[in-house]
C-alpha cells in the first residue's frame, strides 16, 4: 500500500445506504447516501444501493470509478450476518482493491466503542443486539422479519396495522393513530391486506414515525406500543449485559424515539456512542489493508 490508498467504509441498512471515503491520515474526503441496502432482500439491489452512494463520494472527492482500484473498502451489511447472504455478497463482482464484508451491526459496535469491548442495539428499520467482550463478537436477535426485529420500526408498523384491524373488526376501540392510519387505506381493511402482502421492511417502517408521534401526543395505543417496542430493547441490552457488556449504546433511526420508553436497568448501562458505524466501518478497512486476500 501507498501514502495513495484510499479507505471506503459503507453502511447498509434497511432504510438507507450510507458511504464514506478518506486517505490514510483519516481525512474524510466524500460521503454519499442512497437508498436500501439489507443483502437479505437481493445482493444486486444492495450493491446497486452501494455503487449509487459511492459515486456520490466520488464526486465529493473529484475522483472517478477508477479510483476504487486503490481503495480498501468494508462494506458493512444488514442481513450480511447470514452465511449465505455473506457467501453472495462476497461472491458479487467489484472493483476495489481489497475488501472486507461484515454486518451493519458489528461495524456500528466497532464506530460506537472505538474498537474497545462494549455492546449496542440497533432499533432501526429492524433490530439487534451485538456485542465485542474481549475481542469476541456476539449477536442478539436481528432474524428478520416475521420471525425476528421485535421493537423495529417495522416491527411496529406491522403491529400498528394489526390493531387497525382489530378496531376495523370492532375487537378494539378506535384511537387517533388507528384512524390516522386506516385513512391511509381509504378506511377499507381489504387494502391494509393487500398493501401488507407486498410491503417490505422498509415500508413497514415508514409507519413508525407516526407512531412514534402520536404516543408523544398521549395516543394511548401509540403509548402501548412503544412500551412493548421498548421491551424488546430491554430484553435485547438485558442479554447484552449477561454476555459481559456492561456498556450499551443505543443506535438506528428508532433509537432516540424509544429512549424515554426504556426500563431503568437499560439506562443505566446506556452510554452515548462515541462514533456511528461509518466511522467503524472505516476502522474495519484499516484494519483489513494486510489481513484480507485481494479481489482477482
Amino acid at each position: 500500500m501507498t501514502d495513495k490508498t484510499l479507505l471506503l467504509g459503507v453502511d447498509g441498512g434497511g432504510t438507507h445506504c450510507r458511504a464514506r471515503l478518506s486517505d490514510l491520515s483519516g481525512k474524510v474526503l466524500g460521503e454519499g447516501s442512497s437508498g436500501p441496502a439489507n443483502v437479505r432482500l437481493g445482493v444486486g439491489q444492495s450493491f446497486a444501493a452501494v455503487f449509487e452512494a459511492i459515486d456520490h463520494c466520488l464526486l465529493h472527492a473529484a475522483l472517478s470509478r477508477e479510483d476504487l482500484g486503490r481503495t480498501i473498502a468494508c462494506l458493512a451489511f444488514a442481513g450480511a450476518s447470514e452465511p449465505k447472504h455473506l457467501a453472495a455478497a462476497y461472491g458479487h463482482r467489484h472493483p476495489f482493491h481489497k475488501v472486507v464484508i461484515t454486518t451493519d451491526a458489528h461495524a456500528a459496535c466497532i464506530g460506537a466503542h472505538g474498537g474497545n469491548d462494549g455492546g449496542i442495539v440497533i432499533a432501526g428499520t429492524g433490530t439487534v443486539g451485538w456485542a465485542i467482550v474481549n475481542g469476541r463478537s456476539h449477536r442478539v436477535g436481528g432474524w428478520g422479519l416475521p420471525v425476528s426485529d421485535e421493537g423495529s420500526g417495522a416491527w411496529l408498523g406491522l403491529e400498528a396495522l394489526r390493531r387497525v384491524l382489530w378496531a376495523a373488526d370492532g375487537r378494539a376501540s378506535w384511537t387517533s393513530l388507528l384512524s390516522a392510519l386506516f385513512d391511509r387505506f381509504a378506511q377499507d381493511p381489504h387494502a391494509v391486506v393487500d398493501w401488507i402482502a407486498t410491503a417490505t421492511p422498509r415500508d413497514l417502517g415508514s409507519l413508525a414515525p407516526t407512531v412514534a408521534e402520536h404516543a408523544a401526543a398521549g395516543d394511548e395505543t401509540a403509548r402501548d406500543l412503544m412500551k412493548l417496542a421498548a421491551g424488546h430493547i430491554d430484553a435485547l441490552g438485558a442479554q447484552l449485559v449477561t454476555l459481559g457488556a456492561d456498556r450499551i449504546a443505543i443506535m438506528g433511526g428508532l433509537g432516540p424515539a424509544l429512549r424515554p420508553w426504556l426500563g431503568a436497568e437499560t439506562v443505566a448501562h446506556v452510554v452515548e456512542p462515541e462514533r456511528d458505524a461509518l466511522h467503524g466501518a472505516l476502522m474495519l478497512a484499516r484494519a483489513a489493508m494486510e489481513s484480507v486476500v485481494e479481489f482477482a
